[in-house]
């Protein structure tokens, strides 16, 4: 499965750099937030306060195949990520500790990300296009790997580095202005926790870091 998921990252790599010479290249700025959650019927409820986890900022350069619609999203992005054990969706905490253990717990991971998305476009006017995008994204933790959970017998490592999936939607306005949704899949582990129970007994877990993400992008 790992083997077959590296040979379809390879792949839409490949296809992002391998674009005919015809391809429109443009440059920008991009920034965000990454939400626990995310509605459709309710979008203000999506910047909430209590729904965010962190922010990711950085640039882009978008590819786009004129006629053809086909294109490609490269960045380079800080992406910050805040996590608290108390129930957080996104994060798959699989431990058998009691429900509530982590609640008063935080984390912050740092990261820098290289998301690479094979993007198709459609447009709808001269003002306005529409598009979806998917793709590999590798990130490299370059903050604090090892975390003491707090007022608990338990520790958790970071992985040096992880490997996820994208899968995203957007508009682009005036051909400058894009506001965009991604769903960033993690295929491995995030991080792995050792712990010990009231009975003393040892225990294992891991953490899966599924994140919603919401971005604005200004292109050059």
């Amino acid at each position: 499965m790992k083997k077959n998921i590296l040979s379809l990252a390879v792949i839409v790599a490949a296809l992002a750099f391998a674009l005919p010479s015809q391809a429109q290249i443009k440059f920008g700025v991009k920034a965000g937030l990454n939400v626990n959650s995310f509605s459709v019927k309710n979008l203000p409820v999506n910047l909430d306060k209590k729904n965010r986890n962190g922010f990711f900022a950085g640039v882009t350069a978008d590819v786009t195949v004129p006629i053809v619609g086909l294109g490609a999203d490269i960045s380079l992005l800080y992406d910050n990520r805040c996590i608290g054990m108390g129930g957080y969706e996104g994060y798959d905490l699989d431990t058998n500790t009691p429900e509530g253990d982590y609640i008063e717990s935080h984390k912050t991971f740092h990261y820098v990300s290289l998301p690479i998305n094979a993007k198709y476009t459609v447009g709808l006017s001269s003002l306005a296009s529409v598009y979806v995008a998917t793709g590999p994204q590798f990130s490299w933790n370059i903050g604090d790997r090892h975390w003491t959970v707090k007022n608990a017998d338990a520790g958790w490592e970071l992985k040096r580095s992880a490997f996820s999936w994208n899968v995203g939607c957007g508009v682009t306005a005036l051909s400058h202005l894009r506001v965009g949704y991604n769903y960033n899949i993690a295929l491995g582990n995030t991080a792995e926790v050792s712990a010990t129970d009231l009975a003393g007994k040892a225990i294992k877990g891991k953490l899966k870091n599924n994140t919603h993400q919401i971005s604005l992008t200004y292109l050059f």
